[in-house]
């Protein structure tokens, strides 16, 4: 079983920053990614960040620049530092782990997705 737990989230005015930490724990044999995704009240849950076992990073157009993903592979944690914060940054927030549970074969067998329970952020104009 796999568990995720995030902290951080919380009420910023325009402008202001919020940084939010992720901390995977569990039967994970091997990390392929990890993201940050967000959902707003009445719309589809969107890709935030997104950070692959090599080190590569992804940001929606929306966050670049102002986003800025980090991690630390021994303690299977995941980082979001939120600069420049809009109010359409309003949304719960989660962290998504893609990873094996064993040593599977990769080109036999799809990763598993676990998620947290959200942390909300909201900004104020």
């Amino acid at each position: 079983q796999v568990q995720l737990v995030e902290s951080g989230g919380g009420l910023v005015q325009t402008g202001g920053s919020l940084r939010l930490s992720c901390a995977a724990s569990g039967s994970i044999f091997r990390i392929v990614a990890m993201g940050w995704y967000r959902q707003a009240p009445g719309k589809e849950r969107e890709l935030v960040a997104v950070i692959t076992s090599r080190g590569s990073t992804n940001y929606a157009d929306s966050v670049k620049g102002r986003f800025t993903m980090s991690r630390d592979n021994a303690k299977k944690t995941v980082s979001l530092q939120m600069n420049s914060l809009k109010p359409e940054d309003t949304a719960v927030y989660y962290c998504n782990l893609r990873y094996y549970s064993g040593d599977y074969d990769p080109d036999k067998y799809n990763p598993l997705d676990a998620w947290g329970q959200g942390t909300l952020v909201a900004v104020s104009s």
